[in-house]
């Protein structure tokens, strides 16, 4: 089985193989990816990113002489591809922190209240939202009956698969009605959205046919399934965590910090819309009720700055240096407006720092260390944060923390988020979304790929819990 896992900073393609009963998972694919800048706006370059999905199942191909039963893929959010006649892209989509989405979120609220829309979709305020992204489009002239399709579900349906939109990332759009979790008429209409442009919903583990095309010609390859797993990459990668419990939390740990819980049923009450907090899908009819935190997109938007004036600093290498400092004088706010866009971060910071009657910090890179221990103790306090509002609006008792992506790694900010949540952190595994991702196929599989019922909790928690160790680590690398 293959798992394609698409991130904001690296796409990448994973086979699974068994030997007799024992599984493994290498990475037999990676490529860079990141938002390209066209003239003043913000895309992703689309065609890279198939492009290396098509490279990585092509080796998956020559590795897997026994043949691939399916293919799944997971991704980021709310970003989307326009379709042309042909059923093709129209043009490369545009990246969420483009800031057209400025005006649109204005746009949009003035036609339906934001309490109106908390309660209809239970969707935390972000203005890159599909909801704000798709009326940017109407507002730049393009018509609202133009087909779309989000990114992980158009790899899936260039690979041969229907157009549809899997439930848990679906709901990141802001049109999923958090009740019936179907498509949500009354958002549409009010904003003047064309239902008829969505593609069909769809729970995770959905089969969606045939891999077809050149790629099918190749005898690994022929009969190989298209399955829609938890197609949002935090769905996949909480279902990817072992053991997790009632009494869990959860942080996805990477671009973005998205921190919370699962419940059993939705919490969209007035209570949960003060605190922001979002209701979106999770596998095996679960809600997933988070926070988008900013996370190590500060971090690495500050090295780009510090790299820029000729320091070539690395991630690990700055943890290892802010390890041991003195804490920092004050946190900042972590999700501040201004914060979200890309381009000279350290400066954005000290903005707030100036504001709350603070000196600013040296912006060389020489001083890149201290940077680093803010922005880290400045997270987990925000972590904190979110995990008191959510025990608070939920009734929920939280005993432990599950950390997975890369995140995971940052022993530094996971002793720091330990130290202010005062929960017992416990590091799930880097490749959670992969892990999740293949062990939704598993669970929905009937042995040869094909989809033959929907995926049981424990089934993939099961699933997950043998994949794990099963995680060739020295290809991850």
């Amino acid at each position: 089985m293959v798992a394609v896992d698409l991130g904001a900073e690296s796409c990448r393609v994973s086979l699974l193989r068994w030997s007799g009963d024992s599984p493994r998972i290498t990475l037999v694919h990676r490529v860079a990816n990141g938002p390209v800048a066209q003239g003043e706006q913000l895309r992703w370059n689309l065609q890279a990113i198939y492009a290396g999905v098509e490279e990585g199942l092509r080796r998956c191909a020559r590795i897997a002489i026994e043949g691939v039963a399916s293919i799944a893929v997971d991704g980021w959010a709310t970003d989307y591809v326009r379709l042309n006649s042909e059923g093709l892209a129209s043009a490369d989509p545009f990246c969420y922190r483009d800031p057209r989405n400025i005006a649109a979120e204005r746009a949009v609220h003035e036609r339906i209240d934001v309490h109106r829309l908390y309660a209809l979709t239970g969707l935390q305020r972000l203005r890159f939202n599909t909801l704000y992204q798709l009326y940017a489009d109407q507002m730049a002239g393009i018509p609202a009956s133009v087909p779309w399709v989000s990114l992980p579900e158009y790899v899936l349906y260039r690979l041969g698969g229907r157009r549809v939109a899997e439930y848990t990332n679906a709901t990141h759009t802001g049109l999923v009605s958090v009740g019936d979790k179907t498509w949500c008429a009354e958002v549409f209409d009010t904003v003047g959205l064309d239902p008829a442009a969505a593609p069909e919903l769809v729970p995770p583990g959905t089969d969606l046919g045939v891999l077809r095309g050149l790629l099918a010609d190749l005898p690994a390859l022929r009969g190989t399934r298209l399955i829609a797993p938890a197609c949002h990459d935090t769905a996949s990668a909480t279902a990817g965590i072992p053991g997790s419990t009632d009494e869990s939390g959860f942080i996805s740990s990477g671009t973005w910090s998205l921190v919370g819980s699962l419940l059993d049923r939705p919490c969209n009450t007035p209570a949960a819309f003060e605190k922001d907090f979002t209701n979106q899908g999770a596998v095996a009819e679960r809600i997933s009720f988070h926070k988008n935190v900013n996370g190590m997109w500060l971090l690495r938007q500050c090295i780009e700055h510090w790299n820029g004036l000729g320091r070539q600093w690395s991630v690990p290498e700055l943890i290892a240096q802010a390890d041991g400092l003195a804490p920092p004088d004050q946190v900042f706010n972590v999700d501040e407006g201004e914060l979200m866009l890309p381009g000279n971060v350290p400066a954005r910071i000290n903005e707030q720092r100036r504001q709350a009657g603070l000196d600013p910090l040296s912006e060389s890179p020489e001083n890149a260390p201290a940077f680093t221990s803010l922005i880290l103790h400045s997270l987990a306090a925000r972590y904190a944060e979110v995990f008191h509002d959510l025990t608070e609006v939920t009734g929920k008792r939280l005993r432990q923390l599950y950390i997975v992506g890369g995140g995971s790694r940052n022993a530094l900010l996971n002793r720091l988020t330990q130290d202010a949540t005062g929960l017992e952190v416990r590091c799930g595994y880097v490749e959670s979304a992969t892990i999740g991702n293949l062990a939704i196929q598993l669970a929905v599989g009937d042995g040869a790929g094909q989809a033959k019922r929907s995926p049981d909790a424990k089934e993939i928690q099961r699933w997950a819990s043998a994949l794990g160790p099963a995680i060739d680590q020295q290809s991850f690398v």
